[in-house]
């Protein structure tokens, strides 16, 4: 097939928009990606398949990058003071290491223990700010680190455990390196701090305390067994082992996210795990980088409080999580899907068209971005019937006030956060269920892009695009001079052609008439169609119900009366048997007689 005449194959440039106040949902800026070196060769990884790099084991490398471990902590000074013990007993360069305590209200205030790594300090949250997403950013602004290590309070690292996941962010700048815990539930007197370092620099981590066989994380083992050590989990899965007890990731990975959203009081974690897939990031667990957790977490504690607090907030926020975006007539912080559609050079009329049928999709949390000069509509507007730039006009007029399409000068890089986003030229209309499909299609084989034939003439094929946004990010962050960005998301990610007609992506002209009415009477009609199919079936359940009972009652009495007719056969055959007994007794008792008699004559004569 030709080469594809899609739109948007060119480097991008733009933004979109940002949050800035510290309680509002933060939405990231993401600028385009730096393109490599000359001379330099980043790692390139297929999907999440780490194992395509030699990670070296640990004792026999050479590190060069600097490290910085941010703790929050609120109280707890004794467990506190255990985890700097085994961050003291390090394998990993103290040069290389330091270690940043942010102290988030704590009453009385935290104090640096004796024992502790050499390059360690405690900073206070900013007044007013806290919370452990708070506290995270304000630990990471003061941080030096190449390399951000999120770490818990409560944790008692293994001797190893920094070298483990420091050794991967030497290999590659776009990995989440994520720790193993193991639970315990701090039965008796505790280990002294002295004693923790100790047995750490003796790489005798495991002997400090007894594992808690009731409590783990044995759910992210599962998710990480049943997908090759979590080399062949699908992009809508990564996020769900961003836990967030001992994590490390480059700082500039976290800066490109967006860093921490600190609108957020419970499950930061796994929102940021979320926008750093959309980064192209790959996620790392690794076995190896072992630590003890003291005590229970809340969401073991108040499992289902924890869910109730936290799904309105992550489902706002994780389009990946389907079964909380079921509410009809909703709209979300995060769209699924964002529609990308050129206005520059276009009619009106078509990309009325091609707007209106994206936000006609069944898929409930779709935005628009509509592209163009938009910033020449700004100052003195000519004769309004012959301006130029009228399309533009009525375009800005048509959707300036619908909260689900925004204006920009040209398309960003990716759609971050949106997961995906379709390049649809203008003129072109996806049918109702379209978008739905292409998603499905995409997600069944974790592909990065889609690419739907629309036209061919001698310039090459029209198409329209699905792109996998963390498909789009890897491969621009690995692309190397003179390659193609579509053959790079081919090849670490897959890239499918399929035809218009098969997905309902139509023309204006054939698409637009058969479904431009009233979509609210439109909706109502339909909806009230399904109601009333809905109670048909209701009824046709009940009256299948009330069969099923006849019919249980007709078996019963039919299961009765073979009982009833066995038990009368077998009385029918004991009178017969009786019958046929007392005629042999009667013929035995004559037969008596006559011999009784015919003897007596005998003796007679």
């Amino acid at each position: 097939m030709s080469t594809p005449r899609a739109p948007f194959d060119a480097p991008y440039v733009g933004a979109v928009p940002a949050g800035g106040d510290a309680d509002v949902p933060r939405i990231p800026s993401h600028a385009p990606y730096a393109t490599p070196e000359p001379g330099v060769d980043v790692a390139r990884i297929p999907g999440n398949d780490y194992g395509v790099l030699a990670a070296p084991a640990p004792g026999t490398w050479e590190p060069r990058l600097a490290v910085s471990v941010v703790i929050p902590a609120r109280g707890r000074q004794d467990r506190l003071d255990l985890t700097l013990a085994a961050l003291a007993a390090q394998t990993y360069p103290s040069h290389l290491l330091e270690v940043i305590v942010v102290d988030d209200g704590s009453s009385p205030p935290l104090r640096l223990p004796e024992i502790a790594p050499e390059r360690t300090r405690i900073v206070g949250n900013s007044p007013g700010r806290r919370g452990i997403a708070r506290a995270l950013e304000t630990g990471t602004a003061v941080a030096d680190g190449q390399v951000i290590h999120r770490m818990d309070s409560d944790i008692v690292s293994y001797r190893k455990h920094v070298e483990a996941h420091m050794r991967w962010h030497h290999l590659a700048g776009y990995l989440v390196v994520l720790g193993t815990l193991r639970f315990t539930a701090m039965a008796g007197i505790p280990p002294t701090p002295a004693e923790v370092q100790i047995a750490v620099a003796k790489d005798r981590a495991n002997l400090l305390f007894e594992e808690d066989p009731e409590h783990g994380h044995d759910w992210i083992g599962e998710l990480v067994a049943a997908h090759r050590g979590f080399r062949d989990a699908p992009s809508s899965l990564l996020h769900r082992v961003h836990v967030g007890a001992t994590v490390s990731l480059p700082a500039a990975l976290l800066r490109e996210a967006g860093g921490l959203d600190t609108s957020l009081t419970l499950g930061e974690d796994t929102e940021l795990g979320y926008r750093l897939t959309q980064t192209g990031a790959v996620f790392v667990p690794d076995a190896e980088a072992l630590s003890w957790h003291l005590g229970t977490t809340t969401a073991m504690r108040r499992p289902a409080d924890v869910r109730r607090h936290n799904d309105p907030f992550i489902a706002d926020r994780v389009p990946y999580r389907r079964h909380l975006r079921t509410d009809a007539g909703r709209q979300w912080l995060v769209p699924y899907v964002d529609v990308v559609v050129d206005a520059a050079g276009a009619s009106f009329e078509d990309v009325r068209a091609s707007v209106d049928g994206a936000l006609a999709s069944t898929l409930p949390d779709v935005r628009v971005t509509l592209t163009g000069p938009w910033a020449s509509l700004a100052g003195e507007r000519p004769a309004p019937l012959d301006d130029p730039l009228l399309d533009l006009r009525l375009l800005r007029g048509q959707y300036a006030h619908d909260g689900r399409v925004s204006f920009a000068e040209r398309v960003p890089a990716t759609s971050a956060p949106a997961p995906f986003r379709l390049v649809c030229p203008a003129g072109w209309v996806p049918g109702a269920d379209s978008l739905a499909r292409l998603v499905e299609q995409a997600e069944r084989d974790d592909e990065g892009l889609l690419l739907v034939a629309l036209d061919e003439d001698e310039s090459g094929v029209l198409a329209a695009r699905l792109e996998r946004t963390s498909a789009v990010a890897r491969a621009r962050r690995v692309i190397r001079e003179g390659e193609r960005l579509d053959d790079v998301i081919a090849d670490l990610h897959g890239a499918t052609w399929l035809d218009a007609e098969s997905w309902k992506l139509r023309p204006a002209a054939r698409a637009y008439p058969s479904w431009a009415v009233n979509r609210n009477r439109e909706a109502a009609h339909w909806r009230a169609a399904a109601e009333a199919r809905a109670r048909e079936a209701e009824r046709a359940q009940r009256q299948v119900a009330a069969l099923k009972a006849e019919l249980k009652e007709l078996r019963a009495r039919a299961a009765k009366g073979s009982r009833d007719t066995v038990r009368w056969k077998e009385k029918a055959e004991q009178r017969r048997l009786e019958a046929v007994a007392l005629r042999q007794a009667q013929q035995r008792s004559l037969l008596a007689r006559a011999a009784r008699r015919l003897r007596r004559l005998t003796e007679g004569s």
